[in-house]
């Protein structure tokens, strides 16, 4: 959810998609070129929602729709459906034509992995048609005040009251749904301060939202609780909870597997150490990122909508000062 300018469509484009959903993004006072919905990543999930939505079965009676925002996972029972992020408002329409595709049943709960607006910007209209939406209590507290995001240019404002969480998680939920057992998980601070993972135990399927971007940079919140640290710690968290068997739903990327987390965490750990070693020097900002810490990285990761610089500076941003790390 950030800024890589070669994948990124233009500011003309993007004015074009916003025509053609009949769609206004979030507030801001002043949108300016170089924010979330002009160049960001905000840009890229408004032009995707223009193609279909994908859906991939999975186990038994969930699937995973791409195309509205983040992954969405749907568990789908006779007394009706059970979701994982909510999407993107632009999608409405095709979204629910895909979870009618699915089954008839209505939607009964939607889970938000955590407050980013492509996670949560279906929650108005979701909770319209039945909803209730399920959260850990930090991302009700994102959505139910006024956000700005330096690293994404943007300020964005409360969500309307129908929008909010109104289960709230702490640390752990467990319901049972549609023949499965769903357990609601919060690790602590991940890549923000609310992220929880979902994870359906008959189907040994777990919904990890972006505490997982399978092949790609991730976006870390640095101002809303996250930082690399805590997403790495989460990622380790994940893995002690899961076997080879089980399927990982990623926030962003293909649907994946323990040994490809394993990987993404790894990743988080190498260029972690690199970025911290060259901060530890002394080293600016831009001192870091002309060094190229994500290099060896970069064909595999660095092609979605984070590319390497972006990624090291939220890195290197997210790290202790020197001062603390080193006293002397």
């Amino acid at each position: 959810m950030a800024i890589n300018m070669r994948t990124i469509p233009s500011i003309a484009v993007f004015l074009s998609a916003l025509l053609a959903f009949g769609y206004a993004a979030p507030a801001t006072a002043t949108p300016v070129k170089g924010d979330y919905f002009h160049t960001g990543a905000g840009a890229h999930y408004l032009e995707r929602a223009k193609g279909d939505i994908v859906a991939v079965p999975l186990h038994g009676n969930i699937n995973v729709l791409m195309g509205s925002g983040a992954n969405i996972v749907v568990l789908s029972g006779s007394e009706g459906k059970f979701l994982v992020d909510a999407g993107i408002k632009p999608s409405k329409d095709k979204l629910q034509a895909a979870l009618n595709r699915i089954g008839p049943s209505p939607l009964k709960y939607v889970v938000n992995t955590h407050w980013h607006w492509d996670h949560t910007d279906g929650n108005e209209w979701m909770h319209a048609v039945g909803a209730t939406i399920i959260a850990q209590i930090h991302t009700l507290k994102h959505l139910s005040e006024t956000t700005h995001v330096d690293d994404w240019n943007w300020t964005f404002a409360p969500v309307p009251a129908g929008a909010r969480p109104t289960i709230l998680v702490e640390n752990e939920k467990e319901f049972t749904f549609a023949g499965d057992t769903i357990k609601v998980e919060h690790f602590g601070p991940g890549h923000t301060d609310g992220d929880v993972v979902v994870y359906f135990e008959k189907a040994d399927v777990m919904a990890l939202g972006d505490a997982f971007w399978n092949g790609n940079y991730p976006f870390i919140d640095n101002e809303d609780g996250g930082s690399v640290n805590s997403a790495i710690a989460f990622a380790n968290k994940i893995i002690e909870h899961t076997t080879d068997k089980t399927i990982l739903v990623p926030g962003h990327g293909r649907v994946g597997n323990r040994a490809q987390l394993i990987e993404f965490r790894d990743m988080l750990v190498a260029v972690r150490d690199k970025v911290a070693a060259l901060k530890s020097q002394g080293k600016s900002l831009e001192e870091v990122i002309a060094a190229k810490p994500t290099a060896a990285f970069d064909a595999k990761w660095g092609r979605f909508v984070i590319g390497p610089e972006f990624f090291t500076k939220l890195v290197y941003e997210g790290l202790p000062a020197r001062s603390q790390e080193d006293p002397s």
